[in-house]
């Protein structure tokens, strides 16, 4: 009888990927938010038609200083289609924010050596999608427990919070030619990874997100002679706004 069931929901309510062009086109374009935030949005939504509730038996009115909670906790889950730069050189932002800090590191290991970081703090008004910032294979991801500072002090964060780095490598070489370093926040409990092991990212291509304040890091290896086009303090658009342009390579596509 269960099988029945099973089958006839199938036949009128056929599953639909959320990796389908279908899927893709009705939660990014129609609606404009991220399929990560469904459980926040819907919990969110009844506490604060209880809320609600309980503030207008006191008076009415009150249950208005509900509304704009419930905007915010909507547009925090907004997944906005980004229009890519024409160069194929450009790296672009691999996250919404503020470019907190640049820094050129002498050694990094998951690159293999010497590197430019440059940090990214999301606030909770920010888009949290991260994406990736060029065209790559990833060939590694590391996974790392820890506290969950505040993601304004980036050297404290970057090394002493839970984070997520994921490193790519040439689609087609086996040079390490970037990594995005996700970084939870003192608000942030939650880092979405989507990416695996193996999986051939375009450049912008979405990555997973970071649920509520963080940070996001890019590492671009020096020999890429990675020209940075970014400045501390100003304001980037993840897929949209150029970090860097770095050499062609005739290995790495656009």
């Amino acid at each position: 009888m269960r099988h029945d069931l099973t089958r006839t929901a199938q036949i009128f309510c056929p599953p639909v990927s959320l990796t389908s062009p279908i899927s893709r086109f009705t939660v990014h374009v129609m609606l404009g938010l991220s399929r990560h935030g469904w459980r926040e949005m819907l919990v969110g939504t009844l506490v604060l038609a209880a809320l609600a509730c309980g503030l207008a038996w006191l008076w009415r009115p009150l249950a208005l200083l509900a509304l704009p909670l419930l905007v915010w906790l909507f547009a925090f889950f907004r997944d906005p289609e980004r229009e890519l730069p024409a160069d194929p050189n450009a790296v672009v932002s691999p996250a919404d924010g503020k470019i907190s800090d640049i820094t050129e590191l002498k050694n990094f290991a998951p690159l293999g050596g010497p590197c430019v970081r440059v940090g990214i703090f999301l606030s909770v008004f920010n888009v949290h999608i991260n994406r990736s910032p060029c065209a790559g294979r990833v060939v590694d991801i590391v996974y790392k427990k820890g506290k969950f500072g505040s993601a304004l002090h980036h050297d404290h964060a970057s090394e002493l919070n839970e984070s997520n780095m994921l490193v790519l490598a040439e689609p087609t070489g086996q040079r390490k030619i970037a990594a995005v370093k996700q970084i939870v926040g003192a608000i942030a409990r939650r880092i979405v990874c989507t990416a695996k092991i193996g999986d051939e990212l375009s450049r912008g291509q979405r990555i997973g997100m970071i649920k509520f304040g963080s940070r996001t890091e890019l590492y671009l290896p020096k020999w890429r002679g990675p020209q940075i086009r970014v400045s501390v303090g100003q304001k980037v658009r993840g897929a949209r706004d150029v970090i860097a342009v770095v050499q062609p390579s005739a290995e790495a596509a656009p």
